[in-house]
């Protein structure tokens, strides 16, 4: 049974700072810089199938170079200069800090025996911990502290602890447990306790990557599977250290350094398999079996293969596959010997297929609920039937798939109408389900059976601020250039005036067809006190409308994500929202695209952006440690017709000389293995150089933090929300944020 995580995306970010290249001499304070240090130009010229692209920043990728890191180091000290200089600043982060801190935040997994594991963050402290709970109503017994474990190698030096997920052994005896040190993901490890006790075992299994790190525990409950990333020659390209992935069996015990690969590149001469694919071998409580996966880590289906769980690291464990690429399974559900499969293939949002896992195959295989208006996003095994997660028209619903000949599904009825998200056990009847909207923080369900009743467990502890009175959501749709209507949430104070002055921070996403789901946050009331407005606009890319949504925001169609969101912009405006003085965007990642290149295709619509973490320069992306794994995504400059739709979505090849270019906070984190520091400092620098206004043009840098918010504390997270508020409520022109001449 594995334990994950509810990530909400909130209105926050880690950011990314910098120093002087031309030795910029500090004096004194960090007040005395009177601008960001100017990095030089030293353009290099490549030619890519015959277009010669000029990169004038080139060097900046070398982050190593302690040229560059004083660089970094003296841009993060004039924006942290600046924003402290802020006059709400300080009264805004105490707020934030009070409603963040009005009530526990609790992750819950649920083990046969009416045993509970529960990741905790009590008021006050800065990391979640592990506790253990007899009973929804029992008392929690902590079992891991992560700030108080010793980690080795390189991970000790990174910053403080953080828990990244917990899987537990069928017979509830061991768990192992994901730690991440400031934020590097790469530099992971697993550490196994008992649960009875929290005593650690001794195993500990180090550089665990983020992407299928998560161990399967085998039916003897003494051995586990696990992801491992590959340790690079030194001089090998970084890009090569997500490459020729492969999963590891460890036996509680023995020493990992030992541990034999089962499944992956090149381990089983059957299965030919691409180095860039990430593998991992996959087990459900309760099952004989074990599924092969191979996944491109940032696409929805993957290939799958079954063996028995029993064989898996013997000399012939007998993988027969289920499916391949083109079969477009994303998901498979295991109940004894039935097998659910989740797939769009012929049903862009989505059917689900059922098969038997002594002998699967899908040209045979019934369809038990077949394709509809609503996407199916998810599917979960429990005990007494499948639960099957949709969403229709933004709105999470959930039916019930009882097990065996022609099923006939029913609708769970939920007590409120948002975001839910299911978790079950193939051992336990019954589902938990996480339910929040726009304006109600989340809330932990059990659905029964038996009586078909959804009650609030009150695992998760009800706060003051939690369903404020006061605020209030609406959804509208934005017709974008080519005619398509787009989603657009919009959530503010009741009795808002729409005079066209509110400041207002448009967000958006757009890729891998990830939807961005109802949620809130407490601390958003911060926000909303301001007389600000938060909007979620839907664009194409994401997963809002299944896999068609998403197929048309990838890779040559990607210019629909930020003209979906500029059409979004354009909306607020027109209906008097806001204004362009009073409009900021932002977009987190991959999300960067997207904020990136409205900004450059229409910066006279935004006062000011956020670009957080974000893909900016995609010419050189696949040269990142994460570039290789995102080539099905966004594309290849390999190829001419990838060249094309790669310099399209680049924001740093379509900034323009002596343009007027709204404000904006770039943030980084330097332990980030995803999208590596130097974009946002490229970005930087081109930007600040060619803009003709007198907006700041700012990059934050998290030095002790990785990807966002991935693996932060709550004091790095409550900081990075008091400097992106304060900054955007600064240049949306608030009176009280406003320094002094």
């Amino acid at each position: 049974m594995r334990v994950k995580r509810l990530v909400f995306l909130a209105v926050s970010a880690i950011l990314v700072i910098v120093c002087s290249l031309v030795g910029q001499e500090q004096k004194g304070t960090t007040t005395a810089l009177q601008s960001p240090p100017v990095a030089p130009v030293r353009p290099v010229i490549e030619d890519y199938h015959g277009t010669k692209v000029s990169d004038p920043y080139r060097y900046l990728e070398n982050v190593k170079d302690p040229a560059v890191q004083s660089w970094f180091k003296g841009q993060n000290d004039y924006t942290r200069a600046l924003l402290a200089a802020i006059p709400g600043r300080s009264g805004l982060l105490a707020r934030i800090e009070e409603l963040d801190r009005s009530v526990p935040k609790v992750f819950v997994g649920r083990l046969p025996e009416n045993l509970f594991l529960l990741e905790k963050l009590l008021p006050g402290e800065n990391v979640f911990k592990l506790y253990k709970r007899r009973g929804i109503s029992g008392e929690d017994t902590l079992l891991l502290d992560p700030e108080k474990v010793g980690l080795s190698g390189s991970s000790q030096s990174k910053g403080k602890n953080t828990l990244s997920g917990v899987s537990v052994s069928d017979d509830s005896r061991y768990a192992a447990v994901g730690i991440i040190p400031g934020g590097s993901e790469l530099d992971g490890e697993l550490h196994v306790i008992e649960t009875a006790t929290g005593r650690e075992t001794g195993d500990v299994i180090t550089q665990v990557g983020a992407e299928a790190w998560e161990p399967h525990w085998l039916p003897d409950n003494r051995s586990f599977v696990y992801g491992h990333l590959q340790k690079l020659l030194p001089g090998a390209p970084e890009a090569e250290v997500r490459q020729k992935f492969r999963s590891y069996l460890h036996v509680l015990g023995t020493d990992p350094a030992n541990d034999l690969p089962v499944f992956g590149y090149g381990v089983v001469p059957s299965i030919e398999v691409d180095p860039s694919l990430i593998a991992s071998v996959q087990t459900q409580p309760g099952s004989q079996y074990a599924l092969g996966v191979l996944n491109g880590s940032v696409t929805p289906n993957s290939a799958y293969y079954i063996a028995s769980a029993k064989a898996v690291g013997t000399p012939n464990p007998g993988w027969r596959k289920v499916a391949d690429f083109a079969d477009g399974v994303t998901s498979i559900g295991l109940h004894g010997d039935e097998m659910y499969l989740l797939t769009y293939k012929n049903a862009s949002r989505y059917k689900i297929l059922r098969t038997y896992a002594r002998d699967p195959n899908l040209a045979t295989a019934e369809v038990v609920v077949p394709p509809s208006e609503s996407v199916i996003t998810g599917i979960y095994p429990a005990g007494d039937a499948l639960y099957v997660a949709l969403l229709d028209g933004g709105i999470g619903r959930v039916l019930r798939l009882p097990y065996g000949p022609h099923p006939v599904s029913e609708e769970v009825a939920l007590p409120v109408k948002g975001s839910v998200y299911v978790g079950a056990d193939p051992r336990i009847p019954g589902a938990l389900l996480y339910l929040t909207t726009w304006t109600k923080a989340f809330t932990v369900y059990a659905y029964e059976p038996q009586t078909k009743k959804v009650t609030d467990t009150k695992l998760q502890p009800r706060g003051p601020y939690d369903e404020p009175a006061n605020i209030e959501s609406v959804e509208v749709k934005a017709g974008s250039y080519d005619g398509v209507s787009i989603p657009l949430s919009l959530v503010y104070s009741k009795g808002t005036n729409l005079n066209g002055k509110n400041p207002t921070l448009l967000d958006g996403y757009g890729g891998y067809g990830i939807s961005m789901s109802p949620y809130f946050d407490p601390t958003q009331l911060a926000w909303f006190e301001k007389g600000a407005i938060y909007a979620v606009c839907h664009v194409r890319g994401g997963g809002e409308y299944g896999e068609e949504w998403h197929l048309a925001g990838k890779g040559a169609t990607k210019p629909n994500t930020w003209r979906d969101f500029i059409a979004c912009a354009q909306y607020l405006i027109d209906h008097k929202y806001t204004s362009p003085a009073h409009l900021a965007g932002m977009g987190t990642s991959a999300g960067g695209i997207m904020i990136g290149r409205a900004i450059t295709e229409r910066p006279d619509l935004f006062g000011a952006a956020i670009d957080k973490v974000g893909v900016s320069d995609t010419l050189r992306f696949e040269t990142t440690q994460n570039g290789q794994t995102n080539i099905p995504e966004l594309g290849s400059t390999k190829t001419e017709h990838g060249f094309k739709a790669l310099y399209a979505m680049s924001s740093y090849e379509h900034i323009e000389d002596k343009t007027p270019y709204p404000a904006v906070l770039f943030e980084t984190g330097m332990n980030d293995p995803r999208v590596s520091p130097w974009e946002m400092g490229k970005m930087t620098a081109r930007l600040q150089a060619a803009t003709s206004g007198q907006k700041p043009i700012l990059l934050r840098v998290d030095f002790a933090g990785g990807h966002g918010d991935m693996g932060g504390t709550e004091e790095q997270r409550h900081e990075t929300q008091a400097d992106e508020w304060s900054f955007l409520l600064w240049q949306l022109g608030l009176p009280e944020f406003q320094p002094k001449k």
